[in-house]
């Protein structure tokens, strides 16, 4: 399989289980890397036989920035799904970054990375 990437998507979201986080939100980084056969698209030239990149980060964006949950472990997921929707994609790999998560002691980044496969 061949792959697309998507690195360092930026949006703001309200996930935590603080009620800090709830109330202010902070930024998230996502990362993804879809698994697909892009040969079909490099043979015809075609954005409609491979991944719209735009559009993919229009909808990652969305979901990070809209309904809250606890765990980046479920937004993850959620993300996940999203890349998954996409009939092309076989395999979809998730890192979401939270850089700014409420921990006391000096740290660069928490990263929860996922790997799910089409069923």
């Amino acid at each position: 399989m061949d792959t697309v990437s998507l690195v360092g998507l930026r949006a703001r979201g309200r996930h935590g289980c603080l009620p800090a986080e709830r109330e202010l939100g902070q930024e998230f980084v996502v990362d993804v890397t879809l698994h697909l056969d892009t040969a079909p698209a490099a043979a015809g030239d075609d954005l409609a036989k491979t991944v719209d990149y735009g559009e993919l980060a229009l909808r990652l964006a969305a979901i990070v920035e809209g309904e809250p949950v606890n765990l980046i472990e479920t937004l993850a997921q959620r993300l996940a799904d999203a890349c998954l929707a996409a009939e092309l994609v076989e395999e979809a790999e998730v890192r979401v970054h939270k850089p700014s998560a409420p921990i006391p002691l000096p740290f660069d980044d928490v990263v929860v990375t996922i790997r799910r496969r089409r069923e």
